[in-house]
């Protein structure tokens, strides 16, 4: 049994199955996500000895490896591969901002849902991650932060795979985040990106999950974005935009829509007049992102005067949209493109 699986209600339930109280639980926790110890053999001395001789025969801290890392020479960026138990490898980054610092994290090693542009997509499916393989890519980077005086304050499931895939384990992470007597992360902090995942949109609403929902968009027509974004033939636009409608009417809160500008592909004003008639109705932020280029992929990213010519048209709509930075270019800080280069080299 890999702890960080468990939330604190479930390492509670674990413990006391073995006859021990829930202070006892509560003292492990507090190693875990508190202290961000890195073993069972140096918890809490105060820990009855056959509870700490159980944790160490029955279970283990199961923490991904640091394969590789590179940094962005503009200095605000740092993308790490770790390596989990199996072999697999998923991206983790470090990201700054003016004021803040964010984690961004891998819910899959690769991706099921086969966006053209995205290098994880492109490389297709391996398996789901654990609640614990997630949630210990927040505690890498909370310790790189910790040791240099700063705190860790967002996090984005924006990295390899579609979050809403695998709800059940990415849901238990944000529970184990968002814990107060752990990492305390306020769940408006911590934003899922989906690229249209019509179920796990329809199950946020119903459970009224206090986190923020970011959906990729990239295409305002069926055609256009069924070219970039293969989801799109199952849950078409008409039924996305009917469950975001839903969403924002019973939560009371707003959708970042994604939008991967694409030279020649989606940065024309009438694709853009098109989106400000789809999100009508629908309290939304657009997020403008020229491409990331990628080996399998030939498209270029739009033009600044393409971005700036798309936000001007959205504000005919009221609706705001941000030009967003591609960040960590120079090391390969696009979805999956850090894994794509390794594989090349080793191939």
């Amino acid at each position: 049994m890999n702890l960080y699986d468990l939330n604190r209600e479930q390492l509670i339930q674990f413990t006391e199955n073995w006859g021990f109280r829930p202070i006892h639980a509560d003292r492990i926790w507090k190693h875990l996500y508190a202290r961000l110890l890195l073993s069972i053999d140096s918890t809490d001395k105060h820990l009855p000895k056959d509870l700490l001789l159980r944790l160490q025969k029955e279970t283990s801290l199961q923490i991904p490896h640091l394969e590789e890392e590179t940094k962005s020479s503009d200095g605000f960026t740092r993308k790490f591969l770790l390596k989990l138990q199996d072999g697999e490898t998923i991206e983790t980054v470090l990201m700054r901002y003016s004021g803040r610092t964010t984690a961004c994290v891998s819910s899959q090693a690769g991706c099921a849902m086969g966006c053209v542009f995205c290098a994880t997509g492109q490389m297709g499916f391996s398996r789901h991650l654990t609640a614990g393989e997630i949630v210990t890519q927040v505690l890498h980077i909370d310790r790189i932060l910790r040791n240099q005086g700063e705190k860790l304050r967002n996090v984005v499931f924006m990295g390899m795979g579609e979050p809403l895939h695998n709800y059940e384990s990415v849901m238990t992470a944000v529970d184990i985040l968002c814990d107060k007597r752990g990492l305390s992360l306020a769940g408006k902090r911590i934003s899922v990106s989906t690229v249209g995942h019509v179920p796990g949109i329809r199950r946020l609403t119903e459970e009224k999950r206090n986190i923020s929902l970011a959906v990729s968009l990239h295409g305002a027509t069926d055609i256009d974005r069924n070219a970039l974004v293969p989801l799109g033939r199952r849950w078409p636009l008409a039924e996305l935009m009917d469950v975001c409608r839903q969403y924002t009417d019973t939560l009371d809160r707003h959708i970042f829509f994604e939008w991967t500008l694409i030279e020649g592909k989606n940065d024309s004003p009438a694709q853009t007049h098109t989106l400000g008639q789809l999100l009508e109705g629908i309290p939304s932020h657009v997020n403008l992102i020229p491409l990331n280029p990628t080996q399998g992929y030939n498209g270029k990213p739009g033009n600044n005067a393409a971005a700036h010519a798309f936000q001007s048209i959205l504000s005919q709509y009221n609706i705001p949209c941000t030009i967003r930075q591609r960040r960590g270019i120079d090391v390969a800080a696009g979805c999956g493109q850090l894994k794509e280069l390794k594989q090349k080299d080793a191939s």
